[in-house]
């Protein structure tokens, strides 16, 4: 891994926050991801199941973790399971976590290798009174691919029938959405390689810079600094591509008088930031373009406060709704009368800011968390409100990352990275 050793007590921790908010004498069973094809045989790179990494730290293919708090056996009451390294793997594909390494990484005392599995899991099964079993219960999830943890949970009901079993989902999003101050340190780190990258580009940008070469030095500064790369596929959007959402073609070149919107994020050690930023391709706003800027700008501070322990987001939601109208009042986007003939399911200002303002963020860019408990300490989430004006070639949207706090504003992960408007034109002029 290209990152640096993450301090292990993030994972005993995490481990503990999750035995906490299980039933007594039941076990829990976590899967890696499976490493995927692309054809001949060609694979994807691998990516670990934030589950698993989450309450261990194993970043490698073909690795189980059980958790049984209540086992009889001490040693069974956490246990990894790893892909047994040797000579030949180590000259082909690099060496697998040996025993000892897998432990210094965990926390975990007792290692085994998978070939031990089906038997010590069943001998598990057997004394527990229940099994927590994973899927993916995202929001936003298709589910259209069957995963390792699919078919793991496919044979395990097959092989016991009658033993009752959980969700394990559902705990994962309590725990995984509050951050130990571990993980808040590393999102930070990936937060300051994104500032580094968006620093860079600002001596790039000018008239007829190609979106992909944007692209391309982001990718270079992220790998300079121990990223993997992007949290996600950046999208590099000069002037109408920007009214696109999720505009990932990054292959127009970007002409003089545009605003580029660029909304990418450095991933560290598993972890993803999320930023957007919008600049002017010459250097200098137009009088417009920047009317436009401070207002989302002016939502985005305002939204920011909104993000206080026991709010709900769905209310938080409709608040920065109102917000967004003022501002479209303002800049005679929308009209009152717009407002009062407005459809309550899609109101006016939808029109020019159709899309949520803020999501959970962590080890997956849109982490898990409810959407129907009250915001706590320690979450974190991006803010980031924009209006789109297809008919005037203007999209603007602003996206910070920012960690819930108890007596104060959200603290913001990426207040190091300019923002405000002379910010910006004093750096690329």
């Amino acid at each position: 891994m290209k990152y640096l050793a993450i301090n292990s007590q993030l994972f005993i921790n995490n481990r503990n926050r999750f035995i906490s908010k299980t039933q007594r004498n039941s076990l829990a069973v976590f899967n890696s991801n499976d490493i995927y094809n692309t054809g001949a045989d060609s694979t994807l790179p691998f990516t670990q199941h934030r589950d698993i990494f989450h309450l261990s730290g194993v970043d490698q293919e073909e690795s189980i973790l059980v958790i049984f708090p209540d086992c009889k056996n001490e040693l069974h009451r956490e246990i990894l399971f790893l892909k047994e390294t040797n000579e030949h793997i180590a000259v082909w594909e690099g060496e697998k976590l040996t025993k000892k390494r897998a432990t210094e990484v965990s926390g975990i005392r007792t290692i085994y290798w998978l070939d031990q599995f089906e038997t010590i899991f069943r001998q598990l099964v057997i004394e527990s009174e229940s099994v927590y079993l994973n899927s993916n219960e995202h929001l936003r999830t298709a589910n259209s691919m069957e995963t390792r943890e699919d078919r793991f949970v496919k044979k395990f009901l097959s092989d016991f029938p009658i033993h009752p079993t959980l969700r394990v989902a559902p705990l994962m999003h309590q725990i995984r959405s509050v951050k130990d101050s571990i993980e808040i340190d590393i999102m930070k780190k990936a937060c300051d390689i994104t500032e580094k990258g968006f620093r860079r580009i600002l001596n790039l940008i000018k008239p007829e810079v190609m979106e992909y070469e944007i692209e391309a030095e982001l990718m270079h500064e992220f790998l300079s600094n121990r990223s993997k790369g992007f949290s996600y596929t950046p999208i590099i959007a000069s002037g109408k591509s920007a009214c696109v959402l999720h505009y990932i073609e990054n292959n127009k070149s970007c002409k003089d008088g545009d605003v580029i919107l660029m909304d990418f994020g450095a991933e560290y050690a598993n972890y993803s930031s999320d930023l957007t930023r919008c600049v002017p391709v010459n250097g200098k706003f137009s009088k417009r373009q920047k009317e436009v800027y401070n207002s989302v700008l002016r939502v985005k501070k305002e939204a920011t406060k909104l993000l206080n322990p026991g709010v709900f987001l769905n209310d938080y939601h409709k608040q920065v709704g109102k917000l967004m109208e003022e501002q479209l009042l303002k800049l005679n986007l929308i009209t009152t009368k717009d407002i009062q003939n407005e459809d309550s399911n899609w109101p006016a200002y939808k029109k020019y800011f159709m899309h949520g303002t803020s999501h959970y963020i962590g080890l997956d860019t849109h982490d898990v968390g409810s959407w129907t408990e009250p915001i706590q300490e320690n979450m974190v989430f991006t803010v980031e409100p924009g209006i789109y004006i297809p008919e005037e070639g203007i999209g603007i949207r602003l996206e910070d990352d920012v960690m819930v706090q108890k007596n104060s504003e959200p603290k913001n992960l990426m207040e190091n990275i300019p923002i405000e408007v002379e910010e910006i034109e004093d750096l690329m002029n």
